[in-house]
């Protein structure tokens, strides 16, 4: 079989790219995007528990340093995310993204699960934060091989001419994770009581994410692994003799640092924006502009439901548009609508800031709805899964998790409330230029994607004869 060039995107001519049918597809996308939503399930329930665990797990601290330890747990998790996808990565490129995604999702759903379980302060003393920190850690670690494994395998199973369309549900399994937990939270808090949540029910949110990723790891179980994958001629599985192909980190990281470079400064306007609004906002909206906690809670999610909505038919959009355009169009408006949306914020209506909350969630969605079916087109297959892994692991690392800190800290630097749109700018102008330099993959083959003959029409060749049916009588 033939190999379509890294560098063209397109199938050699009289080639045509494997693909698979409907039904399997779909379940591919709907395993791949129970594993985001899982992830971030615990992302939001984590933000929205934040003074219920530093009661839990910090009771001797006053109330801001509780706040203060309870997110350095949570950032812990960013910090081993680049290893997580260092080690995965490159594990998904030699035995397979199946099996490394199958365990991703069994590690990452396990420890969420850890969580609940973990006694208090108040029973173990200084072992229970230990605890919540191995536990948090172990979380970054499995969503380092998490997404990037998940990208690429949505991806090698679409067709060329809906990757944009089938690879944005994975974006609406990560807000619907979000949603998902921050609503558990707000309704448990709710029904139960500030009490009895820090009791026994913030248990009950984190235990969830055991049937949860129960179901993700079965449905991935079912699956074979991407055609792509099992098509490729030059993957580091090892050879006919059994053994190990060499050059992989070679190969990954020599010979991909232009994509790799790409690849980050994209991820990183994607996740500045994407945190500002899923992360930040609510902080910003209680503490900055004095909002009750739950109407910033309400509203922070109200542009999470609008992106749900949105965020299909803006990856369809990249299937009939393109990437680029869709890319550069979110890159644009972050530098030109990040001011104004932050100018509505602080009116002081209450439709105001809903509307300057859906102006930034309409950004965001540009991302959500082209990225993901834009980042695996960086990289051929051999080293697509690894590649991928650690430039959106080290991306997010040091631009998407720190997004809350240093909107915040500009804020306390300056004194100007207008300070975290300066950071969407800056995030726009680096999505500008690499929009700018990437090409264009709507529509084509993935970079190495293994491609089979068509054959070629015969010329002059009669049509066969009509078949006659002379022992069939009409009917009268």
């Amino acid at each position: 079989m033939s190999e379509t060039p890294p560098e063209s995107g397109a199938s050699p001519k009289g080639t045509r790219v494997l693909e698979t049918d409907h039904r399997t597809t779909r379940k591919a996308v709907t395993a791949a995007a129970i594993g985001n939503a899982t992830e971030w399930f615990d992302f939001g329930v984590y933000s929205y528990l934040a003074t219920t665990i530093g009661l839990v797990f910090y009771p001797s601290q006053s109330g801001g340093v509780q706040l203060i330890a309870t997110f350095t747990t949570f950032a812990a998790a960013f910090l081993v995310r680049p290893l997580g996808g260092l080690f995965f990565g490159p594990l998904g490129d030699r035995v397979g993204r199946k099996q490394v995604l199958a365990f991703t999702m069994l590690l990452m759903a396990a420890s969420t699960f850890a969580i609940g379980l973990i006694p208090s302060a108040e029973t173990i003393g200084i072992a229970a934060p230990i605890l919540l920190l191995v536990a948090r850690m172990s979380q970054g670690f499995s969503t380092g091989g998490e997404y990037g494994g998940a990208t690429t395998f949505i991806a090698e199973y679409s067709p060329d001419k809906r990757r944009g369309f089938l690879a944005s549900w994975l974006e609406f399994g990560t807000i619907s994770g979000y949603v998902a937990g921050a609503s558990i939270v707000t309704l448990m808090t709710v029904a139960l009581g500030s009490e009895t949540m820090v009791e026994w029910g913030w248990r009950i949110p984190f235990l969830l994410a055991l049937p949860l990723g129960g179901i993700g790891l079965y449905l991935r179980l079912k699956l074979d692994d991407t055609p792509i994958f099992e098509g490729s001629s030059e993957s580091f599985a090892k050879d006919s003799a059994g053994e190990r192909r060499k050059g992989q980190l070679r190969e990954t990281f020599v010979d991909q640092w232009r994509a790799m470079l790409l690849c980050m400064g994209l991820i990183l306007v994607f996740n500045v924006n994407n945190y500002m609004v899923t992360a930040y906002l609510p902080t910003y909206l209680e503490t900055e502009l004095d909002y009750g906690a739950s109407a910033a809670l309400v509203i922070t999610l109200g542009g999470m439901v609008f992106i749900l909505a949105t965020v299909a038919l803006v990856g369809h959009l990249s299937d009939r548009v393109g990437r680029r355009p869709v890319l550069f169009t979110g890159s644009l408006l972050s530098i030109v609508l990040s001011l104004p949306a932050f100018w509505l914020m602080q009116r002081g209506d209450l439709w105001a800031v809903a509307l300057g909350v859906v102006v930034l969630a309409i950004t965001l969605v540009h991302f959500s709805g082209a990225g993901p079916g834009a980042l695996p087109a960086f990289f051929p297959t051999k080293v697509r899964y690894g590649a991928l892994a650690v430039s959106f692991n080290v991306s997010v690392a040091l631009f998407g998790g720190t997004t809350p800190l240093v909107s915040e800290s500009l804020i306390q630097a300056t004194g100007n409330l207008y300070a975290p749109a300066w950071l969407l700018m800056a995030a726009g102008v680096v999505g500008v230029l690499v929009v700018w330099r990437m090409r264009e993959s709507a529509g084509r083959p993935l970079p190495g994607a293994p491609a089979i003959p068509v054959p070629s029409p015969r010329k002059n060749v009669e049509p066969a004869p009509r078949p006659r049916y002379s022992n069939v009588r009409r009917l009268p």
